[in-house]
């Protein structure tokens, strides 16, 4: 049933009106009113005469896409693009996202790309365009959870789960006896009900039982959300209330919430919410932790896509608030829907609008301490829990890290499946390695310090007589290592810490200390002297530079007849030539600062080298684009000084 709960209004961008063959005009108006089993059957006999047309291509991918059977748009969408290849942007997204389902990712971005070029000012493209590696960074986050069948699902439908005391609460399209047969022309399966299954002392589910006479009718019902005193609730249900059933201006009969109230253990007082309308669906509500907003998904005017998540105040007397749109950090253009808050401000939905796995994706972020409109960064929840399929209305208790989601992925019972999933503890250890840099001889009772990334100490180790160091650590985090030992120069890197379960590793090797400067020979390398940086896109000498080319200026003042280059070097972003010019004024920045300070200019040569010999995998070609972080640019922001000559 989510398929209906909120695209039920948004095809109206479909060509209609469109004159066939009167079995192809027949399909067309099966597939305007939604019916799209009987759109397809009719649509696939006259293909497979071999008529070809590509309205009743897109609408035939579309019936698949908008019916959650993404394998089947993915034919279709190509038979379309292989008729003809310049379609609307939309149908590019859509075909990408049918691409995906079946796992073929290089195809699906390069239409992705089309898309993008297509509509450059959809936030969906903004996205794709901005994180091109959205799969590699999804893969790094596998394994985090446990998934398994919820133990309720039927052959049909089943999806969206709340608890309501000790029963799991969620919406079946299942048969059962004494229930109206009545089929819902969009997936030809039984219009859905809500049941319940209590939770056995052993954890498992018993057997589903119909929810409550007052709250199921003949219509579809769905996603529930309780208050935590279990008095009150929330629930998706066609626009039918008291025996009278709501129509848009095109007789079609959309979604609300409404609102019932527990009296004497029985759900009574059913009422609707005042921003709902006849004329746009409003589904799926969701409730905050302290039940002070509810947040739901609509396509209400305001919508920046095809559904948004909104949200309202419940005011102390049960008023609510007049709808905000939870703005463009959430929304995309596409769908956005299945709320869900946590009990730590935790913020989970589904949406096919951000670069995913296929279909629709669950994501979470958190909800701002400032405003209950700014979101930290938002994060795809990775397998198992999304797959090339749609998966969605996840809920979950926040201490436990246990819950629930819905899935029309491979392998299921039914058309949707409840699954029970566990958040795996991630654990991670970090270790290495320890050796000289010449011989790579093993050095034992080496010195090691682990930093956070602003550098502040947070512990200190030795190698062991293996030379290897180890320290219990926090998965997703940037740390910083240093490793001393007495006779050689320390040496520190840092390191990204994976947010799944693992060991990472960090060698470090050391360089004996004492320097016999010859020709050839880096000066602040030999004499322990820290690298000279510079900030972004700035060739001034800092505060911190300068203390170091103190000691340099000492070295020179030693060393009398050494002669000395100055090379000085860039990160990647900015073009070559520019990089080239900046790392050449630095350079000669330097090489002033020297000779305002007492060396003689002819010891003294300077060049910029720009992004030629970068000292990492930073580099931007060819899209001067870089997912390095700023640590790591940093490192290429640098001046060395080589010796030259000894008179």
């Amino acid at each position: 049933m989510r398929k209906i709960i909120l695209t039920t209004v948004l095809l109206l961008f479909v060509q209609q009106n469109f004159a066939q063959k009167a079995t192809v005009a027949a399909a067309d108006k099966q597939y305007d009113r939604y019916a799209y089993i009987e759109a397809i059957a009719t649509y696939e006999r006259v293909a497979s005469k071999g008529y070809k047309d590509e309205k009743m291509f897109q609408k035939l991918g579309n019936a698949y896409y908008f019916n959650a059977n993404l394998e089947k748009a993915a034919y279709w969408y190509g038979e379309l693009f292989a008729m003809n290849g310049d379609q609307p942007a939309e149908y590019c997204y859509r075909y990408s996202q049918a691409l995906k389902s079946i796992g073929d990712y290089i195809k699906a971005d390069k239409i992705s790309s089309l898309f993008a070029k297509k509509a450059s000012s959809d936030q969906r493209a903004i996205l794709y365009s901005n994180d091109k590696k959205y799969l590699e960074e999804i893969q790094s986050n596998a394994g985090r959870f446990l998934i398994e069948d919820a133990g309720i699902n039927s052959e049909y439908s089943d999806y969206g789960t709340a608890f309501s005391s000790d029963n799991l609460v969620f919406a079946s399209a299942r048969d059962t006896i004494g229930v109206s047969k009545k089929v819902f022309k969009w997936t030809n399966q039984s219009f859905t009900n809500l049941y319940s299954a209590q939770v056995q002392a052993d954890g498992k589910l018993a057997e589903p039982t119909r929810f409550s006479k007052k709250i199921n009718s003949k219509f579809h019902e769905s996603t529930p959300v309780f208050t935590k005193d279990g008095t009150t609730m929330y629930f998706t249900r066609n626009n039918y209330l008291d025996g009278k059933r709501g129509k848009d201006s095109e007789r079609i009969t959309l979604l609300k919430i409404y609102k019932a109230t527990k009296v004497d253990g029985e759900w009574k007082n059913i009422i609707e919410l005042p921003f709902n309308s006849d004329s746009y669906s409003v589904a799926h509500p969701a409730l905050n932790p302290d039940n002070s907003e509810l947040y739901f998904a609509s396509n209400m005017p305001g919508t920046l896509g095809q559904s948004d998540i909104f949200k309202v105040t419940i005011n102390s007397d049960g008023t609510y608030s007049t709808p905000i749109n939870l703005g463009n950090t959430i929304n995309t253009e596409g769908r956005e829907t299945f709320p869900f808050i946590a009990e730590d401000n935790e913020l989970f939905f589904a949406s096919d609008g951000r670069p995913g796995l296929g279909g629709l994706d669950i994501y979470r972020t958190k909800i701002g301490a400032s405003t209950s409109t700014s979101f930290e960064e938002i994060t795809n929840m990775s397998m198992p829990i999304n797959s090339p399929q749609d998966d969605f209305a996840l809920f979950m208790d926040s201490k436990s890290r246990i819950g629930f989601f819905t899935s029309n992925r491979t392998g299921g019972k039914g058309y949707d499946d409840i699954y029970k999933f566990s958040e795996v503890p991630c654990k991670q250890s970090l270790s290495g390695l320890i050796t000289d840099a010449e011989s790579n001889d093993i050095l034992a009772d080496a010195i090691v310090n682990l930093y956070d990334k602003n550098h502040k100490l947070l512990f200190n180790s030795k190698s062991d007589v293996n030379g290897i160091y180890n320290f219990a650590i926090d998965c997703g985090k940037t740390y910083i290592v240093e490793a001393k030992k007495e006779h050689y120069e320390s040496n520190e890197d840092f390191v990204v810490i994976p947010k799944v379960t693992g060991d990472s590793k960090l060698p470090l090797k050391l360089t004996k200390d004492g320097c016999h400067l010859v020709v050839g020979a880096d000066i602040a390398k030999c004499f322990g002297i820290k690298l000279i940086y510079f900030d972004l896109d700035k060739s001034f000498i800092r505060k911190d530079a300068a203390l170091e080319l103190e000691k340099i200026l000492d070295v020179l003042k030693q060393y009398p007849t050494v002669k000395m280059d100055i090379r000085s070097h860039t990160d990647c972003r900015q073009t070559a030539k520019y990089n080239e010019a900046l790392s050449d004024r630095r350079a000669k920045s330097t090489m002033a600062w020297l000779i305002k300070n007492g060396v003689e200019a002819n010891r003294l040569t300077a060049k910029g080298y720009g992004e030629t010999q970068l000292v990492n995998d930073c580099g931007c070609e060819p899209t001067n684009e870089s997912s390095c972080t700023e640590e790591q640019h940093q490192m290429n922001r640098r001046s060395e000084f080589i010796v030259t000559a000894i008179d």
